[in-house]
């Protein structure tokens, strides 16, 4: 919608720049319409004063969610902020989105991090996935790819599987739950399940999650349920991530 300032510059300014205005205006409101939820997330984050990129924990967040949402691997993330296994993070702690480790803390601004430390957001239990065998993946549901996996142009950084509501969604290899929530924007409510060290797999656009994170879960058993995107189309997001890129997963789920 075009505010009443710009409506008045426009009815009194000459015809062919009222043209041009309006040409703007328009190429500004298709570049909002054509900017998906899964694109990635470009000057995001903020700046710490050796201008590094930084992100704020909120409360549900897990780092491995932090790492999906920005597109890196979540091992990286760990060790640029010097965080160890099992990966417990608190609400309102600066994770460094750069590979740079942070400067190790003095003693006396540990105590005080520590007396002022809230709850963890997440204490994931640890369990153990097979890290030198093949994973066999399996689709999440059966139905037509109605969105394909593309990182050029309108990016979609997995594939768009066209359901009913209320289909159940199912984990396409063994692994653990991560994160489970709706707190990334433009997923709705997700669901990403560790494999190994290097993949990730994600479900998108649930209407009700059937897994809590550390739950441990086998290819083909229930996670979710297929729910409305933003689209209101009754479909899931599915993604597959090899060291926190995106790729395209028609390449590793069977014909």
């Amino acid at each position: 919608m075009i505010s009443n300032m710009a409506e008045h510059h426009i009815r009194t300014t000459s015809a062919p720049a009222r043209l041009s205005l309006l040409l703007l205006l328009l190429v500004g409101l298709m570049g909002c319409a054509f900017s998906g939820g899964y694109a990635p997330v470009v000057g995001a984050g903020n700046f710490d004063g050796q201008g590094a990129r930084t992100h704020t924990v909120r409360a549900g967040e897990t780092l491995y969610a932090i790492a999906f949402r920005y597109g890196v691997n979540y091992e990286g993330l760990a060790k640029a902020n010097r965080i160890k296994p099992p990966y417990v993070i608190y609400v309102n702690q600066k994770i460094r989105l750069t590979r740079t480790p942070e400067p190790l803390p003095s003693a006396e601004s540990t105590a005080k991090q520590q007396k002022a430390a809230r709850p963890p957001v997440v204490k994931p239990r640890p369990v153990a996935v097979a890290q030198n065998s093949t994973i066999t993946w399996r689709w999440p549901i059966k139905g037509e790819v109605v969105n394909s996996f593309s990182l050029k142009g309108r990016i979609n950084k997995g594939i768009d599987i066209r359901g009913k509501l209320g289909d159940k969604v199912r984990a396409a290899a063994d692994g653990v739950v991560v994160y489970a929530g709706g707190g990334l924007r433009g997923y709705g409510k997700l669901v990403i399940v560790k494999h190994s060290d290097s993949f990730l797999s994600a479900y998108g656009h649930n209407r009700k999650i059937q897994v809590k994170e550390g739950d441990s879960v086998k290819g083909g058993q229930v996670v979710g349920e297929v729910g409305p995107s933003s689209s209101k189309q009754d479909m899931l997001h599915f993604e597959i991530r090899r060291n926190g890129k995106p790729e395209n997963p028609l390449l590793y789920l069977p014909r």
